[in-house]
């Protein structure tokens, strides 16, 4: 399970950075998958990294149309960048990947904001994933 769980850290890096840098996600996992190539000392980005941004990238609009409705007194520009992405790549894989255990995706999650962002922003990250949960079933027919 390590090398999942290194694989979606590294796609919220991709997806924080494309949201720091203003410019597409895709372009950013291109920029990484060349690095890797050209520079020894880039790991590779694992296939499991370049599905969770592919497959975000393919819902990005959905998924912030679902935090902007769902995350009670934050506007999505307001929230902070690093809870922002972490929601975003948490939602698509809670949503539209079926691979992993949802309690999975939602503590893995939690943990990434543990380790990258404020005391407030597990409960904050686990809250509104655990409502995408129970909503799972008529978020997906929203499409």
């Amino acid at each position: 399970m390590a090398a999942r769980s290194n694989a979606r850290k590294r796609a919220f890096q991709i997806l924080f950075e494309a949201d720091q840098r203003g410019v597409p996600v895709r372009e950013v996992l291109a920029d990484w998958i060349r690095h890797a190539r050209t520079d020894d000392r880039q790991p590779s980005v694992a296939a499991h990294t370049m599905d969770l941004v592919e497959g975000y990238a393919g819902k990005v609009d959905r998924i912030d149309e679902l935090i902007a409705t769902y995350a009670v007194d934050w506007d999505l520009d307001r929230m902070p960048v690093v809870d922002r992405n972490i929601v975003r790549l948490g939602a698509y894989e809670l949503i539209w990947m079926d691979d992993t255990p949802d309690a999975v995706v939602i503590d893995e999650a939690v943990q990434l904001a543990k380790e990258f962002s404020t005391d407030d922003s597990p409960s904050f990250v686990n809250g509104l994933l655990g409502r995408f949960k129970d909503l799972k079933p008529s978020l997906r027919r929203g499409e």
